[in-house]
């Protein structure tokens, strides 16, 4: 940097030739960018690994919730009918429900299965994507009922009946 003090005002003006040309270093070099780059690459798949574990975990609360909520509409429809629908989307029909819930991953409807006619028992299924899931704990894995749950292989299905 110059500094010019002719005729009572200062007049600054850079280089054509900065320090960079006298040093052999005038940025990063190829090996630089390429360690910040697997860095960034490393700390990326990191992050995602846990988002996707987090979207397992959110999936698996909503199908508890669903049959949660699909539980509460056959009981209601039981209370009305003094049995148990012989589809799910009867209880759309009944206005015990807006819309049959689906699987927020596949957009199928949950396993659904009633006995004879009329039916006193039924049994609603979701799989779950999480093994470790606390639901899995609660759900109803024995076939002790007329309808069975299907669940002998020890696969991670939430189960319930009434």
């Amino acid at each position: 940097m110059f500094i010019n003090k002719n005729r009572g005002f200062t007049h600054t003006s850079f280089s054509k030739h900065t320090n960079c040309a006298n040093k052999k270093v005038c940025g990063f070099t190829l090996i630089e960018l390429l360690v910040v780059i697997a860095i960034i690459g490393i700390l990326s798949s990191v992050v995602l690994a846990s988002l996707n574990s987090a979207r397992e975990k959110s999936r698996d609360a909503r199908r508890v919730g669903d049959v949660k909520q699909l539980q509460l509409a056959l009981e209601m429809y039981y209370d009305a009918h003094d049995n148990y629908p012989q589809a799910l989307t009867d209880l759309v029909s009944g206005s015990f429900i807006p819309a049959v819930p689906v699987d927020p991953k596949t957009n199928i409807a949950y396993t659904y299965g009633v006995d004879a006619n009329p039916a006193t028992d039924y049994v609603l299924m979701a799989t779950l994507e999480n093994a470790g899931n606390k639901a899995l704990n609660t759900d109803e894995d024995t076939d002790t009922y007329s309808v069975s749950c299907a669940d002998a292989s020890g696969a991670n299905h939430y189960c319930v009946r009434p």
